[in-house]
This record gives C-alpha cells, sequence and structure tokens, in this order.
C-alpha cells in the first residue's frame, strides 16, 4: 500500500472513528419521514431529478456557514426547492454530520418514485425538506406534519405531575422561543419529577408564522402525555419533550419551580434531586474517566496522522479544491452520477483536474472513498482514470483526479448532446481499450479487482480519444483464492449479469457481461434501457440478426457504409460471447483482446438472456426460452445509475 493510500484510509477510519467516540452527539434519529405528491402540472422527470440532486449538492455549504440553507433550482414547472436547517443547540460539527446523514435518508423519498414530488425529513438534531414548490415560509403543513409519541408511559414516578410538567414546560417554551430569535430548551421540574424540552422555528419562518405553529404544536403534543416522550412536526416548527436531557449545554437552559411563577427562571432543583445527580455522577466517574482517557488518545493520533497528511504533497486541502473549481460553480460541472456530482478545477499551478464531491457522507460513501483510495491510488494503467488524490478534512470528501477533456461515451449516444459521431475507428479503439483496461484490472494488476459498473457513463474519453474507465465506487477485491464472492447486489440495470442479479453471485465474468452489453451499445449506436414495446432488448435484436447472418444490420446507421464489415461483424460476434447466459462460457477479458486484435478464435456464441418487458406492467425477473438454467435477467425503464436491489 503506497503513503497516500495508506494516509487517506487511516485519515478517514480515525475521523469515523472520532465520530464514533466525541462526546457531542449530532442527534442524527430520525424522528418522521414524509413524501408527499401533488396534482400540480408533471415537469419533466430527468430534468426535475437533476434539479433535486443539484439542490442537495448546494445546500450543504450553506448550512456549513450559516446552520441553515434554502437553495432553489431550475424553471417552470422543473424547479425544485430545498430547505435544511440544524438545531441551534448542535456545534457546527454535530450539524454538518446531521445534515449529511440526512441527505442519505431523505433519498428514500427519490423525485418521481410512486408519484412523490416531494420529502421532509425530520431529524431530532436537523430537518430537510425538498419540495415543487416554494414552502419556506410555510407554517402548517396539513396531512403531513406528523406527532409521534413515545410507545412507553411515564414510570419514574406520579403520571399526572408528570403529564402536567410537560404541558407546562412546552407552553412556556412555545413563549420564550418567541422571544430568542425561534429557538429556546428548558427544564421543568416539579414535585421531583423533571421533564426537558426543545422548541424551534425554521429560520425562514416570520415571527407570527412561528407563533402559529408552535400554538399549534402545544396543542398536539398534549395528544403524546404521559408517553415518556413526544415530538410535533410542523412544516414550520419541531418540539419535543423528554423524560432526558437530550439537548446541548450550550444553549439557553431554564428551569421552572413548582410554583412557576418567574417564566422558566434558573433556580436551584431539590435537594434530593441534586443528590441524586450526585450519586449518579459518582457511580459513572471511574467508567467515564477510562472512556475519556481513550478518546484523549485517538484524539492525539488523530493529529499527529492530520499533521503527516496535509504535509504530503498528495493530499490536498479543501479550501484549495473548492477555490479550484470556483466554489462547485454549476458552469464547472461536468457530470451528475449516482455517488457524487464531478466538478472542472483549474489548480494554483495551472494543472487541470476532475473533482469528485462525494454525495453524502454515510456508510455508502464511506465504501466509495475506501474503494477509491485503496483499489486504485496505486494503479497505473494508459484506459484507466489516475486518481491524484483526496480531501477528507473538509465538510465534504473530494477525490482529485486526472482530468479527461471528451466527456464519456454516454454523451456520445445521447441525444441531448451536441457533439461529433464517433468513426468507426474511434469506436473500435475505444472498444479495445475498454477491454484491455479490464483485463488489466482483472489479471495483471497486484490486486485482482471486479468494477461492477462499467456502462457507458464510467467510460471517458483522453484528449485522442483514448478510453479510460472510472468510478471504482462500487469495485470489489476478488480474493486469488476463491471462485466468486457473495454480495449484495449493486450496479446499474441493464448492464447486470444474470447470475449476479438472481443469487449475488459475483466473479469478473460479472464485469465481461457488462463489457458485452457497453460493446453492442457503441456497435448499435442504441442503448440498452431503450426498449422499443414488445421487441425486447438490443441484445435479442443482435441475437436474432446472428441467426439470419445479417450481424452487420446491427451497425449504427449513422455511420451508412463507412465501416469495417468482417471487423463489425467479428466485433459484434464477440459482443455476444460476453453476454451469453452461462457465466462459464463468456470469455475471460485478455482472451476478449486476443480476439479483438485477430490474434484468437472466435467460437460461436449460445443464446443471451433476454430483457423481457411486459407492456403495461412493471419489469419482472422472467426466465427465457432457452434451455440454460442461469438464463435469467431483469429489466427496468430506471435510467438512474446505481439501481441497489438491496443495502450494502
Amino acid at each position: 500500500m503506497n503513503p497516500f493510500t495508506t494516509y487517506c484510509y487511516l485519515l478517514s477510519f480515525l475521523v469515523s472513528c472520532m465520530v464514533k467516540l466525541s462526546v457531542s452527539d449530532p442527534r442524527a434519529t430520525e424522528a418522521a419521514l414524509v413524501c408527499t405528491n401533488r396534482t400540480a402540472t408533471v415537469p419533466n422527470r430527468q430534468i426535475f431529478i437533476a434539479n433535486f440532486l443539484a439542490t442537495m449538492d448546494s445546500v450543504t455549504p450553506l448550512i456549513v456557514r450559516q446552520r441553515y440553507g434554502a437553495v432553489i433550482n431550475g424553471t417552470g414547472n422543473n424547479t425544485v426547492y430545498t430547505y435544511g436547517e440544524c438545531m441551534k443547540d448542535l456545534d457546527q460539527t454535530d450539524c454538518n454530520l446531521c445534515i449529511a446523514q440526512c441527505k442519505t435518508q431523505i433519498l428514500r423519498c427519490l423525485p418521481f418514485q410512486l408519484g412523490r414530488r416531494g420529502g421532509r425529513l425530520f431529524y431530532d438534531g436537523c430537518f430537510l425538506r425538498y419540495d415543487d414548490y416554494n414552502f419556506f415560509n410555510e407554517t402548517l403543513g396539513g396531512p403531513n406534519d406528523r406527532t409521534v409519541c413515545a410507545s412507553g408511559d411515564f414510570k419514574g414516578g406520579d403520571r399526572t405531575v408528570f403529564s402536567d410538567n410537560a404541558m407546562e414546560l412546552v407552553r412556556n417554551l412555545s413563549v420564550e422561543a418567541l422571544k430568542n430569535d425561534g429557538f429556546f430548551v428548558g427544564l421543568m421540574n416539579k414535585g421531583n419529577v423533571s421533564v426537558y424540552g426543545l422548541a424551534q422555528c425554521w429560520e425562514l419562518v416570520n415571527s407570527r408564522g412561528c407563533e402559529s405553529c408552535l400554538d399549534n404544536a402545544v396543542s398536539k403534543i398534549g395528544n403524546c402525555t404521559p408517553k415518556e416522550e413526544g415530538r410535533v412536526m410542523n412544516a414550520g416548527c419541531y418540539l419535543r419533550y423528554s423524560t432526558h436531557k437530550f439537548y446541548n449545554n450550550s444553549s439557553p437552559s431554564n428551569v421552572v419551580d413548582d410554583g412557576g411563577s418567574s417564566h422558566l427562571a434558573v433556580i436551584l432543583a431539590s435537594v434530593s434531586s441534586s443528590v441524586a445527580v450526585v450519586f449518579i455522577i459518582t457511580s459513572l466517574y471511574f467508567f467515564m474517566n477510562k472512556r475519556i482517557a481513550e478518546k484523549r488518545r485517538q484524539r492525539k493520533e488523530f493529529g499527529a496522522l492530520l499533521r503527516i497528511v496535509n504535509n504530503s504533497k498528495l493530499n490536498f486541502t479543501y479550501e484549495s479544491l473548492e477555490k479550484a473549481t470556483n466554489y462547485f460553480h454549476l458552469s464547472n460541472k461536468l457530470g451528475q452520477g449516482g455517488s457524487g456530482s464531478v466538478y472542472k478545477g483549474i489548480l494554483l499551478d495551472g494543472k487541470v483536474v476532475a473533482i469528485k464531491r462525494l454525495l453524502f457522507n454515510t456508510r455508502q460513501w464511506v465504501d466509495h472513498f475506501f474503494n477509491e483510495v485503496n483499489l486504485i491510488s496505486g494503479i497505473e494503467h494508459k484506459n484507466l482514470v489516475k486518481l491524484l488524490g483526496c480531501s477528507i478534512t473538509g465538510p465534504e470528501s473530494l477525490l482529485v483526479y486526472e482530468y479527461v477533456p471528451n466527456q464519456s461515451l454516454h454523451d456520445y449516444f445521447s441525444a441531448a448532446k451536441n457533439v461529433q459521431p464517433l468513426t468507426w475507428e474511434m469506436r473500435y479503439a475505444i472498444i479495445l481499450g475498454t477491454a484491455e483496461g479490464l483485463a488489466y484490472l482483472h489479471e495483471e494488476s497486484e490486486l485482482r479487482i471486479i468494477h461492477r459498473d462499467i456502462k457507458l457513463s464510467n467510460v471517458l474519453l483522453d484528449v485522442d480519444f483514448t478510453p479510460k474507465i472510472a468510478d471504482f465506487g462500487l469495485a470489489r477485491l476478488f480474493p486469488e483464492d476463491k471462485t466468486h464472492i457473495s454480495t449484495a447486489i449493486a450496479g446499474t440495470l441493464g448492464y447486470m449479469a444474470p447470475e449476479y442479479i438472481v443469487r449475488g453471485k459475483l466473479t469478473e465474468k460479472a464485469d465481461v457481461y457488462s463489457f458485452g452489453v457497453l460493446l453492442i451499445e457503441v456497435v448499435s449506436g442504441k442503448k440498452n434501457n431503450s426498449f422499443v414495446q414488445d421487441s425486447g432488448s438490443i441484445l435479442q435484436m443482435v441475437w436474432n440478426l446472428y441467426g439470419t447472418d445479417s450481424l452487420c444490420e446491427a451497425v449504427d446507421t449513422s455511420l451508412s457504409s463507412n465501416f469495417d464489415e468482417e471487423e463489425a461483424w467479428r466485433t459484434l460476434q464477440i459482443g455476444l460471447l460476453c453476454v451469453q447466459a452461462s457465466a462459464e462460457l463468456r470469455p475471460a477479458m485478455s482472451i476478449v483482446v486476443k480476439m479483438l486484435a485477430g490474434n484468437h478464435e472466435i467460437p460461436q456464441p449460445t443464446q443471451p438472456p433476454f430483457l423481457n418487458l411486459s407492456t403495461g406492467n412493471n419489469s419482472e425477473i422472467k426466465p427465457f426460452s432457452g434451455s440454460h438454467p442461469d438464463s435469467y435477467c431483469e429489466s427496468s425503464g430506471n435510467n438512474m445509475t446505481h439501481s441497489w436491489i438491496e443495502p450494502r
């Protein structure tokens, strides 16, 4: 493992450890998720989703700077409005962590799935919402507002006293919050029964709306008592009470005596309560002392390692990359993938780079980052995009790659892109170069790597149209002593091998299958998810033409007759070999390279699996009519990348 890999891996690991060991708490606990739809004019699905992702990208730096952020992206019916805010008692680090986790889970309300047009996610530490209309000063959301009560009743004393304390507390919080910029926390202690609470209105809600929202929340939260905890989550505010102190000490904290005459005035708790608190603290002293010592040791190691990485030429500061991209300006955005956005950046020395801004700080983010750093940072091959460095010390994690100027293969087969069509010679060289890159990963590098997401958008084109395989976020290390590995299914529908979809059986032959699909797409000029009703996929089309000795009819019509027919026939036959239903019959990538170069005999392919599309029904996994037991596949009209069949 090279020094860059070691530093970045250990730094990421220690960052994760420090988050877990921190005495602070981002309260990234889900309180309510509300996915909504409206009957307004239906916008363009792809544009709306792109705008949604853009707002998710843009809201984070706003929250980092000012603890809340409102973003609008798009025009007309395709406009997306997004808002995020942290609870005001959280410190900035906890705020960042809470919002990062929130962003991962709001995807459960991904636009247009099941007709969804908006989503709200309430965490105990932060709030995130998107919609297709301007809701920023909205106070109440009708049926989309939520009241959530704990399952268990209060067990620490008189339930009536507890209920009375809880209601008096939330009423007082709602009053004091209006005097304190829409936020207040407090403690009510009467009859030796303590209740803690927090009230907050969102930053863009005006004072009258805040008052209305909190009054409504107080009336609703009465349905929770004497449950030990209750929350009301309206469009414009959040109100919570609990038997335990959940808020941060640095916030305005208030205690009410049993007379309640001085509104939320700070007083001493009863002597018996003080004795109880002292007893508990004393009991926990030795346990906590050991834990604190461990946290100090981890912080010391983290600080030492951080200094080493910061002094390394392979490490980039977040600020330098932010400036290189003009603060991630949309004009520098090169593309959007399943794991994040990629921006063009110009470093201080004038070097042009591509900077990937990882979308979400979650377990999947950790997997993606570790894959990129550990699997390819030390690998150099002319057909693989080179990773130049990383930045993981800022509010977001960034990966820095060599800049590849001629976009991706996907752009050359998309009607939305105004690019010159690829000649036959260029297509053939791209297919061969991609095959060489995969052969290197599978057989020639020190590590045996399965990419798992070979597709048009993950093959980039250099200045001379040399193909470079990119995005190793889903890659898996394949141990030499294994015949296959079992893993949760991840990838892009239309490119995934049948044995992988059905049984989660992963070998390098899954990449071979994906490469075969890509090869046929490049030659035919058609994408595999571009179905013609009742006529199946391009795999079926090419197989049918092969059976009638008319393979050349599959070649992209934009080429007219400007291609070598023998070479095209041979190439498509190789593609059919790669997409055979049986993994055992598919050739290794090193053999594919020899076949393409004319240095190996090309056998007759067997029938591929077909992506059957049932008209008017949801797509499903179906067997094709052939005899091989492995011949199963799945189809989908979903064009989103990283189509997770099950979570990792």
